[in-house]
């Protein structure tokens, strides 16, 4: 899931170019970052999950639990 060009997230932390970090872990992803990671959107913010924290939650994750539950 992705922001048209030019559209905030409305919320989460501020953005470094290049600096997409794992919201679980903090597990920083390369640029351009990796299509294997895991987008959420919680309460209004959104949330990016690397292969592993998604991989490892994967069961709640389809089951649309924000991840306090996990």
């Amino acid at each position: 899931m992705t922001s048209p060009s030019g559209e905030s997230d409305h919320g989460g932390s501020p953005k470094e170019p290049g600096a997409l970090r794992c919201d679980r872990c903090g597990t920083r992803a390369g640029d351009p970052p990796p299509v294997t990671w895991t987008c959420s959107v919680e309460h209004g913010v959104r949330r990016r999950y690397c292969e592993t924290c998604s991989r490892n939650n994967l069961r709640a994750i389809e089951g649309r639990l924000d991840s306090e539950w996990w």
